[in-house]
């Protein structure tokens, strides 16, 4: 009977060492025969809560990117463009800017629906998919900041009146600077997107968006080296305005110069900064893996990082509107005489309407006489 009892503990034991890592976490260990472990929750459970709860904070990041910076960015882009074109007899240069500016952030900003509520990144997963979007969101992304670029030294040129600023800045120049940009977008797309898929036409789970080279492009073409111009440009745009000797009515207006300058440096920085830094990061850590060795990416390890620095970089395009057009005199000034056309328009059709009634009268007030 002892031999069998011993043979039942033995069983017992061995069956209870066997289920207490299934049930417990990794951390059970064995003292005086007996084994112990902590109640903690599994670990695979624990990953889905947290994966849940990230996603909850990322669904509640993205409706409140579309409830206040989406509509900024939509109706402001469309404004700029239906009040310059309103106006296109009294179109100035930088208002020929603008509309291309306009353009091409709004493209971007109604492309960043799609992309903010891509919380689980399986678009990434996709290849005609992620590589689609990939493009669209580089030629736009590209053309936003070139235009961006272009217009910082386009004031400079302006104010400090350099090279014969007059022969230079004219309105065939500038359409023809504002098809280059466009020109040089699209070439900074789609030719490292052309060299990048002829050296990976075999592989079926490829991505345009996930290869080194293009995020490396991205990072310097897309912002050190435009933010580099960017703050050289109003740099030089300050120290004009500080050293000018002019009369002392245009202190307030050099002083309102000066304000705008900051704000558009310090949002162009605060917008394209965390996504640039992130993908640098993901590519230092990323360094020697190859694109095609199924681990997962950096974007996948660390989603709501990911999506949080995609919606900052969008936000760029829906405070331009604000930041351009409607802290300046000029389009302010546009825009009061549009409003006040349709003002007019709508009182002059009530007018029209109430003369129409008074001669016609209603079909009831004919039936009661």
């Amino acid at each position: 009977i002892d031999v069998i009892f011993r043979a039942d503990t033995l069983t017992m034991e061995s069956y209870t060492g066997a289920l207490l890592p299934f049930i417990c976490n990794s951390t059970s260990f064995e003292r005086n025969g007996s084994y112990l472990c902590n109640e903690s929750m599994p670990s695979s459970l624990a990953d889905e809560s947290e994966e849940h709860q990230q996603y909850i904070i990322g669904l509640f990041l993205s409706c409140l990117y579309t409830i206040f910076l989406f509509p900024i960015g939509f109706v402001g882009n469309i404004l700029i463009l239906v009040v310059n074109i309103s106006f296109r007899e009294k179109m100035t240069i930088p208002d020929l800017y603008f509309i291309n500016l306009a353009v091409a952030d709004l493209i971007l900003v109604a492309d960043s629906l799609i992309e903010v509520f891509n919380l689980d990144e399986k678009y990434y997963d996709i290849t005609i998919i992620c590589t689609s979007m990939s493009l669209f969101l580089q030629i736009n992304m590209y053309s936003s900041i070139f235009f961006l670029t272009w217009m910082s030294f386009d004031r400079y040129i302006a104010l400090a009146k350099v090279m014969r600023s007059n022969i230079f800045r004219t309105m065939q120049h500038a359409r023809l600077s504002c098809g280059l940009i466009w020109m040089a977008s699209i070439s900074a797309t789609l030719v490292p997107f052309t060299a990048v898929h002829l050296q990976h036409t075999g592989e079926i789970y490829f991505c345009f968006a996930d290869v080194e080279e293009i995020q490396w492009l991205e990072i310097t073409l897309g912002f050190i080296i435009p933010f580099v111009i960017i703050g050289l440009c109003y740099s030089l745009i300050a120290r004009v305005l500080v050293t000018a000797h002019k009369h002392r009515s245009l202190r307030l207006r050099r002083q309102k110069a000066l304000r705008m300058i900051f704000v558009v440096v310090l949002v162009f920085f605060i917008c394209w900064l965390p996504e640039n830094v992130f993908i640098s990061v993901q590519l230092l850590q990323e360094k020697g893996k190859t694109i095609s060795s199924g681990n997962p990416s950096f974007r996948h390890d660390y989603p709501l990082t990911g999506h949080i620095v995609n919606l900052a970089a969008f936000s760029n395009s829906c405070l331009n509107p604000l930041i351009y057009s409607f802290l300046g005199e000029t389009f302010r000034h546009k825009l009061r005489l549009y409003v006040e056309q349709k003002t007019k328009m709508s009182t002059f059709n009530r007018f029209c309407h109430a003369a129409l009634k008074s001669v016609i009268p209603d079909s009831n007030e004919q039936s009661e006489v």
